[in-house]
């Protein structure tokens, strides 16, 4: 399933990264296989950020069932199997959305909106994945369900915590919310491979056009 339907929150659209109001328009799906990039510092901040560039031409990574169940395999925090049917799927999706806004709202400094506080305290209430461990090390098993549970009691406890320093990355397009926990929190952008680099080289290139050319 392609995002040309436009993913619904509360009856809206995808939430835009700035204003009161949640911003109307579709998102655009992918094709083929997608990087999925984990250096929010927090499993709830990276499920958000899988719809990128949120200002201008929201893209989806997780455009189908099938995405949801590599990202979570892809999260070391997760279990590393669980099936995603279309309503689980769909459930997913508006979990992520209302995660995105309270993270939004804690970066802006206003208060927590009602209705996303409702979907991700109603989901952190279901079960968990159980935990073992073993020779191996932790082994975590659990339906998609538990750990989405998991998601949003990341989300809680990283939004509840009055010394998360929460940023939103410097890059321009980048709409990725991230926590900063470098020393002094001088962190600029959400990773050096996703954004640092780009701004460096175009930094750079900006440069060399600026420089006077030779006689």
């Amino acid at each position: 399933m392609g995002f040309g339907h436009g993913l619904l929150l509360f009856g809206v659209g995808v939430t835009g990264s700035t204003g009161d109001d949640l911003v109307t328009g579709p998102v655009t799906g992918q094709d083929g296989d997608v990087y999925f990039a984990f250096v929010s510092g927090n499993p709830a901040l990276d499920l958000a950020a899988t719809v990128g560039s949120r200002r201008d031409e929201p893209i989806d990574a997780l455009a189908a069932p099938a995405d949801l169940e590599r990202w979570v395999a892809e999260c070391e925090e997760l279990p590393d199997r669980v099936t995603a049917d279309f309503a689980t799927f769909e459930f997913a999706l508006s979990l992520r959305e209302a995660i995105y806004r309270l993270a939004l709202d804690r970066v802006l400094d206003r208060p927590f909106d009602p209705r996303g506080l409702k979907i991700v305290n109603g989901t952190a209430a279901g079960p968990v994945p159980t935990i073992e461990l073993s020779d191996a090390g932790l082994r975590m098993s659990g339906d998609l369900r538990a750990a989405l549970a998991q998601i949003a009691r990341s989300a809680i406890a990283v939004l509840a915590d009055p010394h998360a320093c929460l940023k939103e990355c410097g890059r321009t397009g980048c709409t990725r919310i991230y926590l900063d926990r470098s020393r002094g929190a001088r962190r600029t952008w959400c990773g050096m491979d996703e954004c640092g680099n780009r701004v460096k080289a175009a930094a750079y290139r900006a440069r060399r056009r600026a420089r006077p050319q030779s006689q």
